[in-house]
């Protein structure tokens, strides 16, 4: 009786120091919200297959004997419900860290509360420009090359081989779509004069028909479609409708070849452009390659009911990669302060489903880990490398 009294004061203490650990260290709790329901719920994939993944992890023994619960809650593809299910996550939950929480302007939403609560708000599942802050929002990293470095690449390629192209850009209405700017005209430099038109549309529209026949009426050479995935589909039926023979360029959230192509015809969309720094699963220069035969057997056994050949699901399997790396490294030290001493510290970490020469990277004063795209096109039914100068 005498000896129960302070192991259970000890599993309090612990508790408080390691918040996101339960009494007795028996879990590791990480938070996450996603677009399970809404307009962005393709984006789902991802959420779906990260909770595959630290089941995967937790079944192998987890965290030196912790497992991982994984709490990720459906935001509807709205700020607003980001907010109520981050405090829940963090207030009632008492998670750890966050982790690959999606959409930009819902984690702009709860960028700085994250940051006063000083809970790790890691691998962030967006390409926002803001996410690289250590100074004002240190508990902040994101995941893939932001917005303006995508951009950037994009107007670099139509100034050096389509410098004489008029250029019409379709766009969501928030920060998602407006973050792109700013890197495009920087590519284009003294040929952002190209762009004729630009036209937005809202996340809970319907339809974006009416844009793209106003753009086309512009007699632009170039799209550039920085939409998602459902609006990225339904614009390029309607170039196709028009018969309009255009470089279509979309983003790198937006190119899913089984969420995006296959619904929008594979045939209307031969030769659309966009960048990548994951290997597509349906791109058959990696069909035998290790890494993604493991990923395979992987969503063959704990993720059945996910899609094995969204890019998404590739998205959310390097995530919760990253994320067990990571906790992996600060097992010894669980606390917030050590897990964010790890995340913007990670040297040459590999993981197997990036592009070959790509690996995160970080310091703490430019906490990006990947900062590289490559350009890929859509030939036959999958993204696949090619060289600008030879298109």
């Amino acid at each position: 009786m005498f000896m129960k009294r302070p192991l259970a004061i000890a599993a309090i203490v612990a508790a408080m120091i390691y918040p996101g650990i339960a009494s007795g260290q028996e879990t590791i709790k990480v938070g996450n919200t996603m677009p399970y329901s809404g307009p962005g719920s393709a984006y789902s994939e991802i959420g779906k297959v990260m909770k595959a993944y630290f089941d995967k992890v937790n079944d192998e023994g987890g965290i030196k004997g912790r497992k991982i619960e994984f709490l990720s809650y459906d935001d509807g593809y709205s700020p607003p419900r980001t907010v109520e299910q981050a405090r829940r996550l963090i207030e009632r939950d008492k998670v750890l860290l966050l982790a690959g929480t999606f959409g930009t302007p819902h984690n702009l939403a709860i960028h700085r509360y994250v940051n006063m609560r000083k809970v790790p708000h890691l691998f962030i599942g967006s390409t926002g420009n803001a996410w690289n802050d250590p100074k004002n929002f240190p508990w902040t990293v994101g995941w893939q090359p932001n917005a303006h470095i995508e951009g950037k690449v994009y107007g670099s390629f139509l100034a050096e081989h389509h410098p004489n192209e008029k250029i019409a850009i379709l766009m969501q209405n928030d920060e998602y779509g407006r973050s792109f700017i700013a890197g495009i005209e920087e590519g284009l430099g003294d040929k952002v004069s190209n762009i004729v038109s630009r036209a937005t549309y809202e996340a809970t529209d319907p339809t974006i028909d009416n844009q793209i026949i106003n753009l086309h009426k512009t007699g632009a050479g170039v799209l550039i479609n920085l939409s998602t995935p459902k609006f990225t589909a339904q614009a390029i039926r309607k170039v196709a409708d028009l018969n309009w023979h255009v470089v279509h360029i979309v983003p790198t959230a937006a190119a899913s070849a089984s969420q995006v192509m296959q619904p929008a015809g594979i045939e209307n969309s031969q030769g659309i452009i966009t960048a990548a720094y994951l290997k597509d699963p349906t791109d058959p220069r990696w069909k035998d390659e290790k890494g993604m035969v493991d990923f395979r057997a992987f969503m063959a056994k704990y993720a059945p009911q996910a899609n094995a050949k969204s890019v998404f699901s590739v998205i959310g399997y390097s995530m919760a990669q990253a994320t067990t790396y990571v906790l992996q490294q600060a097992a010894d030290d669980l606390t917030r302060d050590n897990v964010m001493k790890v995340a913007t510290n990670l040297q040459g970490v590999e993981l197997p489903l990036l592009l070959p020469g790509l690996h995160l990277e970080n310091k703490p004063d430019d906490v990006a880990p990947i900062k590289s795209l490559q350009l890929t096109r859509f030939e036959g039914e999958t993204w696949a490398a090619f060289d600008p100068a030879k298109q």
